[in-house]
């Protein structure tokens, strides 16, 4: 294998790429630069609970938004994904560091405190170390990283989605909760109001937070980053849909969006979504809301 091909390792699942996962993904760009050569993410393209024990795991980003979420924020452009099959789950924790190595060019490993890989999750942080130092490789283990007086998980994280505590769910993930998708044709409802939205829906697994209106920002096709308002849930003052989306107006932008890729990113939460006795008076809630979202993004 060249020597330009081989990288630092980061590992792990990296649900909603929060500040504990920050430490872990600077060290290993820093051990990268000390060693000369490239940085790297080997995350996984189902959550291993899923398939090992029968248990349906809610994320806090699509695999699509983790992957922004890297580029973006820490520039790590080379990313992995291991297909969790359930042959892959029975793979041993040697076969799966040597599988590492073998087709990531893996020189050194980065990972969490609380790490766990191969068969019944039984390589951890110290079995990773005695194979890195058997093999001449660094690596590294990340202490829990604390913040608001616990330690910093998604699972944390998820719990004050679904509260609507999205300010303390942005501090823990270090960047606000975003959600990127095509914008879809809705029911038009907002146009007829004079309140256009574009329209997103959740991907299939991916939370959805408390139901509400959020002041949110929209980052669109062109780069430019629009305040806006944000309703998640079903519209009950039109008979409600059942099916959950989030509904941005956008404060100061004009034009046609539909079939485009746009980010939102919910910064916070202002008020339960309601059912209101007719389109005047939601129209009025809307400006209100408008407001709001204004002297946030403001």
């Amino acid at each position: 294998m060249q020597q330009t091909e081989r990288t630092i390792l980061a590992l792990g699942f990296f649900d909603g790429v929060h500040v504990g996962h920050a430490a872990l993904l600077r060290r290993a760009k820093e051990r990268a630069a000390e060693q000369g050569i490239g940085c790297a993410v080997m995350t996984f393209d189902l959550h291993p609970d899923v398939l090992v024990r029968g248990v349906p795991v809610i994320l806090i980003n699509s695999a699509v938004d983790r992957a922004l979420i890297l580029r973006r924020d820490f520039g790590i452009e080379r990313i992995h994904y291991f297909h969790f099959t359930q042959e892959s789950a029975a793979m041993d924790w040697r076969a799966f560091l040597d599988y590492a190595v073998r087709e990531y060019g893996a020189a050194g490993f980065v990972v969490g405190h609380d790490f766990h890989f191969g068969y019944r999750g039984l390589g951890n942080p110290d079995k990773l170390r005695q194979y890195c130092d058997e093999h001449g490789m660094s690596c590294d283990v990340i202490p829990a990283v604390t913040a608001l007086g616990g330690i910093v998980s998604s699972t944390r994280i998820r719990e004050l989605l679904l509260a609507g505590e999205i300010e303390q769910a942005n501090t823990l993930l270090g960047h606000a909760q975003l959600l990127s998708g095509t914008v879809e044709h809705g029911l038009r409802n907002g146009r007829a109001m004079e309140f256009p939205t574009l329209n997103l829906r959740f991907p299939k697994h991916v939370l959805i937070p408390r139901h509400g209106v959020y002041a949110t920002r929209a980052v669109l096709p062109d780069g430019s980053v629009q305040p806006g308002v944000t309703n998640v849930g079903v519209r009950p003052t039109f008979g409600g849909s059942g099916d959950v989306t989030a509904e941005t107006y956008l404060l100061d932008f004009s034009g046609d969006l539909y079939e485009r890729e746009v980010t939102v990113e919910f910064l916070k939460f202002l008020r339960p979504e309601q059912t209101f006795a007719s389109p005047d008076e939601l129209k009025a809630q809307i400006r209100k809301d408008a407001e709001a979202a204004r002297d946030v993004a403001n």
